[in-house]
């Protein structure tokens, strides 16, 4: 499994965490979880996705704020936090992800941090 390159998990409607083992998946370029209407958290232990180079957590209503180990996807060029209603805050250290040239934030509302953020929405 540590070959695996691509994850979808979206329409998980039940899925609440994603295991720690994950970090195990360390070729891992795209992981899928939109609308995982239950998906509370991300687990510290994603930073270990070194090759992710897309996150979707579109619609993930119920995430509140993404870990502070996100800074070390440095690999991150595509990340979607659209209609994520519950997202309060992003990790000021999200800046350190230079890659990233994508970001959507459609309907998040009272986020704080996205001033450290370089947007491009296409």
């Amino acid at each position: 499994m540590t070959a695996l390159q691509s994850l979808n998990l979206s329409r998980c409607s039940e899925l609440k965490e994603l295991p720690t083992s994950i970090d195990k998946l360390t070729a891992l370029q795209s992981l899928n979880l939109s609308r995982c209407s239950q998906l509370k958290e991300l687990p510290t232990s994603i930073d270990k996705l070194i090759a992710l180079r897309s996150l979707n957590l579109l619609e993930c209503s119920q995430l509140k704020e993404l870990p502070t180990s996100i800074d070390k996807l440095t690999s991150l060029e595509k990340l979607n936090l659209s209609r994520c209603s519950k997202l309060k805050k992003l990790p000021t250290s999200i800046d350190k992800l230079i890659t990233l040239s994508i970001v959507r934030f459609v309907r998040v509302l009272g986020v704080d941090g996205i001033t450290y953020i370089y947007q491009q929405i296409d």
